[in-house]
């Protein structure tokens, strides 16, 4: 079966180290889906993702989107930063037509400013248009990065821990915005956290990285909480707690060096993959 995005034994050496960041990398992900990335810090989390991006090179295999090797970026292919990388000097409206006119270049620029006010308007920032980033706030400037990435209707949608730097009311109003706006467009999303509960809440699959160097995916968990999932009875699920604990202990015991949790099979509900054998667990499609 052929994967929207197969990741093809994806290896990362920089010079003068004597390993890998991480190395046999594989993984599919499907039109659609959402993919939560997790992992501790120097896993290589995000160099996946700027691989992914066309932003880095990888030492070793490669990605092929869409049908087409990976080789540089594109505008298939959008970004939400960690730092919401705005341009300081620019409106937020000029910051999103920005992105529309580089799409579009050859659109008349009333049709460009309203397809660029459709997209402000969806992260709920009508009134906003006319402000610089630095008379917004941190969760504003986030809206307008998700604005401006979605105004290019990409194929793909890559977050780099985007809401990490935020307050917990903030961050967690922009996960809820992010599940509203996943569910009108059934965007492709890849994304990186260090959130448990974030990646349970967004997520359709939960990739666990070892820790680096030399990391590689130890599973891939299917998250079986319903798709029509609430923060506030997300804890309510019975799925919740099992799949919440196996996260944790991967990150705080097992991310070390991969081993099945002792009764994991037996104990986990049927319905919750835990993902691939160790001596497989890196090609997890």
């Amino acid at each position: 079966m052929s994967h929207f995005v197969s990741i093809e034994g994806l290896a990362r050496r920089f010079p003068g180290t004597d390993a890998p960041v991480f190395e046999d990398f594989w993984l599919g992900v499907d039109k659609g889906q959402f993919v939560c990335v997790i992992g501790h810090s120097g896993c290589g989390k995000t160099t996946v993702l700027n691989i992914l991006a066309g932003l880095d090179r990888p030492s070793d295999g490669a990605i092929i989107f869409d049908g087409k090797a990976v080789e540089g970026p594109s505008l298939d292919r959008a970004v939400v930063f960690q730092g919401h990388a705005l341009m300081p000097w620019m409106t937020v409206q000029d910051n999103v037509l920005f992105a529309v006119q580089s799409r579009w270049p050859a659109w008349p620029k009333a049709q460009a400013v309203a397809h660029a006010r459709k997209y402000i308007t969806m992260v709920g920032l009508v009134g906003a248009e006319a402000k610089k980033p630095s008379q917004l706030s941190g969760g504003m400037k986030q809206r307008v990065g998700i604005a401006r990435a979605l105004s290019i209707e990409p194929k793909m949608l890559l977050m780099d821990e985007p809401f990490s730097a935020l307050d917990a009311l903030t961050r967690g109003t922009l996960q809820d915005e992010v599940l509203r706006l996943r569910a009108a467009t059934n965007q492709t999303v890849f994304m990186i956290t260090h959130d448990v509960d974030e990646a349970m809440l967004l997520a359709d699959r939960i990739v666990l990285m070892t820790n680096g160097p030399q990391a590689k995916i130890a599973e891939v968990l299917v998250n079986t909480l319903p798709a029509d999932r609430q923060r506030e009875t997300l804890h309510e699920q019975p799925d919740y707690y099992p799949i919440r604990n196996h996260l944790l202990d991967f990150l705080v015991r097992r991310s070390r060096a991969f081993t099945a949790p002792a009764g994991w099979e037996a104990r986990r509900p049927p319905q919750v993959r835990a993902g691939q054998k160790p001596a497989a667990a890196s090609r997890a499609c």
